[in-house]
C-alpha cells in the first residue's frame, strides 16, 4: 500500500499596492482558486514595522531595506497560508520572478507579469523553502502550529473534505466530516 502523499504549505502575502485595488486583489484570488490552492488561514493587516524587521532581517544591510520597510508598513496587506502538493514551487511559479522587469518579459501570464509595478512593488511575496515557511508562518500567524495542522486537520484538507468561503476567502473544515470522524473513533 502506497502512503498518501500530504500537503505542503507556503506563506503567501499580496502587498498594499495589490490590496488597494480591487480589480488586481480580485484577479490574484481569482488565480489562487483556479489553480486549487487551499486557503488555510487568511487575514488582513497592516504589517507592523517590527513583523516588518523579523520577515526582512535577511536584507538589513542592503540598500533597499528602508524602502522595502516603509512600503511594507504602509497599508494593508493580505497574508495567507496556502496548501498544496508542491506549495512553494507552485505558487513561486504562479508569482513570477522577483524582479518586475523578467516577469514581464518571460513570464508576462504570471501574477507580477501583469501587475508588478518594480522590484519592491512586485505584488506577492511567496516562501522559497520549508524552512523560510516555518520561519515566515511563525512572524504572522503566532498561534499557527504546522505541525499540530499535519497531525489533525490536512486529512481534511487533502482529501477535499472542506468548504470554501469567498467573503472571508478561507477554506474551512466541513463540520458533517468532522463528525462522521468523531463517530468512528467513539464506536
Amino acid at each position: 500500500m502506497q502512503a498518501q502523499k500530504s500537503l505542503q504549505l507556503t506563506l503567501a502575502i499580496i502587498k498594499p499596492h495589490a490590496v488597494k485595488s480591487p480589480f488586481v486583489l480580485k484577479k490574484i484570488r481569482d488565480l489562487i482558486i483556479e489553480n486549487n490552492f487551499k486557503i488555510i488561514r487568511s487575514r488582513r493587516t497592516i504589517v507592523t514595522p517590527q513583523e516588518a524587521e523579523l520577515f526582512y532581517a535577511e536584507h538589513k544591510n542592503k540598500f533597499f531595506y528602508n524602502r522595502l520597510l516603509t512600503f511594507m508598513c504602509s497599508g494593508p496587506s493580505d497574508i495567507h497560508i496556502l496548501a498544496d502538493y508542491a506549495a512553494i514551487f507552485k505558487w513561486r511559479k504562479l508569482m513570477g520572478p522577483t524582479k518586475v522587469y523578467q516577469a514581464q518579459y518571460i513570464a508576462p501570464d504570471s501574477i507580477r507579469g501583469m501587475f508588478g509595478l518594480s522590484d519592491t512593488r512586485n505584488v506577492t511575496h511567496g516562501s522559497d523553502s520549508e524552512k523560510s515557511v516555518e520561519r515566515e508562518i511563525s512572524i504572522f500567524f503566532k498561534d499557527f502550529d504546522i505541525q499540530k495542522w499535519h497531525e489533525n486537520e490536512e486529512r481534511y484538507y487533502s482529501s477535499g473534505q472542506v468548504h470554501f468561503d469567498p467573503i472571508a476567502f478561507l477554506h474551512t473544515i466541513d463540520k458533517r466530516f468532522t463528525n462522521i470522524h468523531t463517530e468512528q473513533i467513539t464506536k
